[in-house]
């Protein structure tokens, strides 16, 4: 934990020296984040298990239920700590731990475990599990692996693939039955569980998923005016469940069309971001496992916010201000994604590497 913290307070003037979030990870903060992400993959306690029990014999340990995703307090933050690991991998082949990395990933992500997460969605009330929360993470590791040009990394795609159709499979089969949205800040947010399924379903070409979420998203979001935004923060958020609507209608939605529904739904009369939004969340107690759900707010916030910018031109007024606010929310939040607590340190690093890394272009 003291070896964390030094690594972190030198790495300070590189996380605030950026006067626009950059879609950057130094190799510094990519071996810090790493560290954090190896630390839980493989922690198996403690642990939040999610699962129903259907008897006796379902009780068992994290890691006879989920071989493959046991760690990091719960299923959702490990897949997405797989993610983070490989999406490290693919932009530093070379750092330090790289090797460290690459034998965790292959300890977990083997064809007898991943058959088995597979698997495991077709026992009597599991239907439902991680639902949409942990299936767009899953979505955004196959995604991640699919793109990658490397021997183990298409291995572990392949090993992966069962799990990836059962997931895709279970979007096509329950979002034409949800007829409205949950409107959550948490992991029941059905916008961001469309986000990263529709950057899947166009990566790997699948276009039945794609139709499918295009057109749920425009049922679900498209006539939306006035978002109660000034409700914004929940005590325990980490989505803004505007901002996140808003970074899936980007996605959804061709640019000036884009830009009108903005309009409608958030900048109303002002043509300004909401006072609510410009401001990042306050973080009381980073042990507490709800309460610093908030840094996660204010990356996945800065995240957002950079998605809708890039639909402004340059010299827009609105895209420096949405810049300007990612940038602060980000500097709120950074510093703390090693805190020394495992309730944060868990999966924060996820999120802002996820911040740091992805480029979002102009849509037409």
């Amino acid at each position: 934990m003291r070896r964390t913290a030094v690594m972190l307070l030198a790495l300070f003037p590189l996380f605030f020296a950026a006067t626009e979030v950059r879609a950057e990870l130094t190799r510094d903060q990519a071996t810090l984040f790493a560290r954090l992400a190896l630390k839980g993959i493989a922690k198996e306690y403690p642990n939040k298990p999610a699962d129903v029990l259907n008897g006796a014999d379902d009780v068992k340990s994290p890691r006879e239920v989920h071989p493959a995703f046991y760690g990091c307090y719960d299923w959702h933050s490990a897949v997405h700590g797989h993610w983070m690991l490989v999406r490290i991998l693919k932009q530093f082949p070379d750092l330090e731990i790289a090797k460290e990395i690459r034998d965790a990933l292959a300890a977990n992500l083997t064809k007898d475990n991943l058959k088995a997460e597979a698997d495991y969605f077709s026992r009597p009330g599991a239907k439902s599990y991680e639902r949409p929360y942990g299936w767009s993470w899953l979505l955004k590791l196959a995604e991640e692996l699919h793109t990658w040009d490397d021997p183990q990394g298409k291995e572990w795609s392949e090993n992966l693939q069962p799990l990836a159709e059962v997931i895709a499979r279970s979007y096509i089969e329950y979002f034409p039955k949800q007829t409205y949205p949950n409107r959550s800040g948490v992991h029941a947010s059905t916008a961001f569980g469309l986000v990263f399924a529709l950057d899947y379903a166009r990566t790997v070409g699948d276009k039945k998923l794609a139709q499918l979420i295009e057109q749920r998203s425009r049922d679900y979001f498209a006539a939306d005016v006035n978002l109660p935004a000034t409700w914004e923060p929940n005590g325990a958020d980490f989505f803004s469940p505007s901002l996140m609507e808003a970074d899936l209608m980007r996605r959804v939605l061709p640019r000036e069309e884009f830009r009108a529904w903005f309009d409608k739904a958030l900048l109303q009369e002002k043509k300004e971001l909401p006072a609510s939004l410009r401001e990042p969340a306050i973080v009381s107690d980073r042990s507490d496992p709800q309460l610093v759900h908030l840094d996660g707010l204010n990356l996945s916030r800065a995240w957002c916010l950079r998605s809708i910018a890039s639909v402004y031109d340059d010299g827009d007024p609105l895209r420096k201000t949405l810049l300007e606010t990612a940038q602060k929310h980000a500097d709120a939040a950074l510093p703390h994604i090693a805190s020394g607590d495992y309730a944060g340190e868990h999966w924060l690093a996820s999120f802002a590497t996820y911040l740091r890394t992805f480029k979002y272009s102009r849509p037409g």
